[in-house]
């Protein structure tokens, strides 16, 4: 799993070409019909809008990229010259093109005030993702997706913007003999979080 970083403003402006827009490109299931935005992993990662306003005849492609897009930090290939290496870190060899449904809930985030989006993705999926660091307690017990199906109940030891070191508590004695490890921030659950993991 992965924590993108993209500037509000880059964001900002590919939401307003998006909503000026009358036509939008099509997605694999046809048509579109409303504004939305696009997650491009290719040759960088980053978002652009989906609307189609005639001062382009390029159609979106992993190939190409315009600097005016809003670049991840870190994987914009006119500025940073390990993009290559950070894009695989994130995605390893996935590349396309991804339809989002985040529109409204970035929106939200720059009417706030919000300076850079952060969106979580394993790959399959791409969420907002608006809590930080600060917001989990240091000592808490969570729940993390187990990769079996369930979940493990463990203490926080430590948190940064994208990852947390946890402990496992409360399992089996197998399981909390381990040492601690690390997960992604957003795979952390509240105990009465019932997300699916």
């Amino acid at each position: 799993m992965a924590i993108l970083k993209l500037s509000a403003s880059a964001v900002a402006a590919q939401i307003a070409h998006a909503r000026a827009c009358k036509t939008f490109l099509p997605n694999w299931n046809g048509p579109v019909d409303r504004p939305a935005l696009i997650l491009i992993v290719g040759n960088g990662v980053h978002l652009r809008s989906n609307g189609i306003d005639g001062t382009t005849t390029r159609i979106v492609t992993t190939e190409r990229a315009d600097p005016s897009f809003a670049f991840a930090d870190g994987m914009n290939p006119f500025r940073d010259t390990d993009w290559m290496a950070q894009r695989r870190m994130a995605f390893r060899d996935l590349t396309g093109q991804f339809y989002t449904d985040i529109l409204d809930d970035v929106q939200v985030l720059i009417d706030r005030g919000q300076g850079t989006i952060r969106l979580a993705t394993d790959g399959h999926s791409i969420r907002v993702f608006v809590r930080r660091a600060p917001d989990y307690l240091i000592g808490g017990t969570y729940e993390v997706p187990s990769g079996l199906g369930g979940t493990f109940r463990v203490i926080l030891k430590d948190a940064c913007d994208t990852f947390a070191i946890v402990q496992s508590c409360g399992n089996c004695e197998d399981f909390d003999a381990m040492q601690p490890y690390r997960v992604p921030l957003d795979a952390l659950m509240e105990i009465d979080d019932r997300r699916v993991a």
